[in-house]
């Protein structure tokens, strides 16, 4: 299907751009959306008369997407979820979950800019990008930790997929460490008084 472009669309074309799309691209997304019309003569028509305000529109519309990407720029969001030993979530966070940490946050983004190609699944920093116009993309970080603490500690660069079995052999060696030496002086009591008698 021929369309006109009313805006920008990835790699399809700039707005005016006539292109041939397939027609459930054209008919599910970009004509419901109000991203494209459909390339008849009353269509070119209408869109010759109206560019200067589509493009102003469009304008409008960038320079409000880069105000909030300016705020959100290197932005850290936070979220608690449950997890094992390993790490590894016991649901997943969601393209809707980032949203609306964001959105508690006071910044308006919506779940269709979160571009999110497979839930997270584990515990950790995650860098996701965010689509607020087709011309403005950000990165932010998202820290998925078990509890605030975790999330302060991850914050600082430690790793909490990694379980440090080494705090809890010290302990053992020193408490191993002092058995013996308790049992050596009991040992060495006993050997000094069969010497006396």
């Amino acid at each position: 299907m021929k369309v006109i472009l009313l805006e920008r669309v990835g790699r399809t074309g700039h707005i005016g751009d006539e292109v041939t799309v397939k027609d459930g691209f054209a008919r599910n997304f970009l004509l419901p959306q109000g991203k494209a019309l459909r390339a008849t003569e009353a269509n070119r028509a209408k869109f010759a008369s109206e560019r200067a305000n589509i493009e102003k529109r469009n304008a409008e519309r960038r320079e409000a997407a880069a105000g909030i990407a300016s705020g959100l720029n290197g932005h850290v969001v936070t979220i608690i979820r449950q997890a094992g030993e390993t790490g590894q979530l016991y649901g997943s966070v969601s393209s809707r979950d980032v949203a609306d940490a964001l959105n508690n946050d006071g910044f308006t983004v919506a779940r269709s800019q979160v571009d999110l190609a497979n839930p997270i699944k584990t515990v950790g920093l995650h860098t996701v990008a965010l689509h607020l116009h087709a011309e403005v993309e950000v990165n932010i970080s998202v820290n998925v930790a078990r509890s605030e603490d975790e999330a302060q500690r991850q914050a600082k660069g430690e790793d909490m997929t990694v379980y440090d079995y080494g705090d809890d052999n010290d302990d053992e060696v020193a408490a191993e460490e002092e058995q013996e030496e308790v049992a050596g002086d009991e040992a060495a009591e006993e050997e000094a008084e069969a010497n006396q008698a």
